[in-house]
């Protein structure tokens, strides 16, 4: 059983996923991509709550690995194929990359994981100069006038 001090430092780095998890999905949410802040706030909390859980009662590396192929599943059903686009996949990464946050949490790594999430949202943010790098016919406004990812939307070689 645990103490109630332990679990009030769980309910406590739970809240702290939550929230960088959330900072993450604000960025997504306001650049109008899918998995927004409920989603990636959610696997940041369930990857610390899983972490914290399985450091408490041992085996961490088995638990550690299968949120790392769990989420990877997860983030490879967001990713599919338009003919010669692939889209997705900066989704499946941001929420891979929330995912390792969480996991940061759960093992009380609070500057990795604040410094995760803070590196999280500057490289989403990059895609404003990399889309001026890397011009394709797919990065023009799509029918609802939102600007696409230019890395969501990878052309074949013969196009």
């Amino acid at each position: 059983m645990l103490d109630i001090g332990t679990q009030w430092a769980i309910v406590g780095r739970i809240a702290l996923a939550a929230v960088l998890g959330a900072v993450i999905g604000v960025q997504r949410e306001y650049r109008g991509n899918p998995a927004g802040i409920r989603t990636l706030a959610l696997v940041c909390m369930g990857s610390a709550l899983f972490a914290d859980l399985s450091r408490l009662y041992g085996d961490q590396d088995r638990i550690a690995a299968q949120i790392v192929s769990g989420v990877g599943f997860l983030g490879a059903g967001l990713i599919f194929r338009e003919g010669y686009s692939v889209k997705g996949v900066t989704t499946a990464a941001t929420i891979w990359a929330t995912a390792a946050v969480g996991v940061a949490i759960g093992i009380e790594g609070y500057i990795i994981a604040v410094f995760g999430a803070v590196f999280s949202v500057i490289l989403l943010e990059l895609s404003v100069f990399t889309k001026h790098i890397r011009p394709r016919p797919g990065n023009a406004d799509d029918d609802n006038g939102q600007r696409s990812d230019p890395e969501d939307n990878a052309r074949g070689p013969d196009e």
